[in-house]
């Protein structure tokens, strides 16, 4: 046999076993990362958790200062003798008051 072919085929074995080998260990490990992928999909971290209440409570401080703004140009109009306005008023009120009930934990 002609020795650069018995050294091709050498080198080729003992890459080809490296290959096998990495294939063997992608096989075994495979389920594992199937189920702490599951996991992470599945689960909340702290961080996240973290992120989601303080959008929460940016989304709430928001609508409540809408509320005010809306509710005092309803008290204008109402102060002039719009009935409406004075309905619509309370209605925010109503709600304005709910909010931060809910915002102290009553």
């Amino acid at each position: 046999m002609n020795p650069l072919r018995l050294l091709v085929l050498a080198a080729a074995g003992l890459a080809l076993q490296g290959c096998l080998a990495r294939a063997a260990v992608d096989v075994v490990t495979l389920p594992v990362r199937v189920v702490s992928k599951g996991v992470d999909l599945a689960t909340t971290s702290q961080s996240e958790a973290d992120e989601k209440r303080g959008r929460e409570i940016r989304e709430r401080e928001e609508r409540i200062g809408k509320l005010e703004r809306e509710y005092n140009k309803q008290i204008e109009r109402c102060r002039d003798g719009s009935t409406e306005a004075c309905n619509k008023a309370q209605s925010l009120n109503a709600e304005w008051e709910a909010l931060i009930a809910d915002e102290r934990g009553d």
